[in-house]
């Protein structure tokens, strides 16, 4: 955990804050790369993960934008009302579970909203690595474009193209024309709403692009019905000790109910956090942060919402 203070918090859009952070004493922080995310600890006990959206080669602040989202758990609201400039604030190390494949030939860039907090570092990067790449940005209108002006400033304003859904020559983004022939050095990199991600991703697969060549990170997941849940065991191999997850609780849960630590952070399967090696046992995967290849070699658990088909799992806790 890092002690850090609110060194300025200010409006990119009427809906999205920037809060700059830095350690009070001016200490360099600790270093990040591009596409990388830090928990930040807020009032009433709120954990909440935002990607790091300043050039990764700054050691003396960390800078993240929060959307306004008021139907959203309560992170958002609890940056934009009651955060301010001068709060000391708890944070995590940086994690990264998007980086940039460096030995691609080129990286295509696609943002959706506030899904270019990650691109934007992966931009800022790429020019000072002087990799070939492009950007494209959608957005509803231009006034609801976050750091459209830095974008326009920036050594790499001439790879950026913008997309506004909602201004009649805005130009709005055509996946299938964007996506189509795609060449074996290209890396596609996504983020932003789910809906937005999963259209991309759709017509990247549909025009041939493999998925190893396909990189996005979720910022929450979609609801999941839980009607049909059932309970399961799982089992820690370090003691042989078989612990029952009943239909409405999840593994996470009962372990730490069971005051077993371990790690975890959204408890909705997008930080990978509480991922843990699955020794025995078929899963039935819930999480967005692993791939398809991932989830088909079985040896990861998402403990936070992953559930078992089979009747135990065996983790390596």
């Amino acid at each position: 955990m890092i002690d850090v203070q609110i060194l300025s918090k200010t409006n990119e859009t009427a809906d999205i804050c920037l809060l700059e952070l830095g350690r009070s004493d001016k200490r360099p922080l600790p270093a990040f790369s591009a596409g990388a995310h830090i928990d930040l600890h807020l009032p009433g006990g709120l954990v909440r993960q935002y990607s790091l959206c300043n050039h990764p080669g700054e050691s003396d602040r960390y800078e993240i934008a929060v959307l306004r989202a008021p139907e959203s758990r309560g992170g958002s609201i609890a940056v934009h009302n009651q955060l301010q400039t001068g709060d000391s604030i708890r944070i995590s190390e940086p994690r990264n579970l998007f980086p940039l494949e460096h030995e691609a030939g080129r990286h295509l860039l696609i943002a959706g909203g506030i899904g270019i907090t990650p691109i934007l570092c992966m931009a800022e990067r790429l020019a000072h690595m002087d990799s070939p790449f492009e950007l494209h940005y959608s957005s509803r209108t231009a006034e609801e474009t976050a750091f459209r002006e830095r974008i326009l400033q920036s050594r790499f304003a001439d790879r950026v193209h913008f997309h506004f859904s909602r201004e009649d020559d805005g130009g709005r983004l055509d996946a299938d024309t964007l996506l189509s022939n795609p060449d074996s050095e290209t890396h596609l990199y996504v983020c932003g709403p789910n809906p937005f991600m999963e259209h991309i991703l759709q017509r990247a697969r549909a025009n041939g692009w493999p998925d190893a060549r396909l990189h996005r990170e979720y910022f929450a997941a979609d609801p999941i019905s839980h009607e049909a849940d059932t309970a399961f065991e799982i089992q820690l191999a370090s003691s042989g000790e078989v612990l029952t997850v009943p239909a409405d609780r999840t593994a996470l849960q009962v372990l730490l109910e069971c005051d077993i630590d371990v790690p975890f952070a959204c408890e909705e399967g997008v930080c990978g956090s509480c991922s843990t090696r699955l020794l025995e046992g078929e899963p039935e995967h819930r999480d967005l942060y692993m791939t398809v290849e991932e989830h088909a070699s079985n040896d990861e658990f998402a403990l936070c919402c992953s559930r078992a088909k089979s009747n135990r799992l065996v983790l390596d806790i």
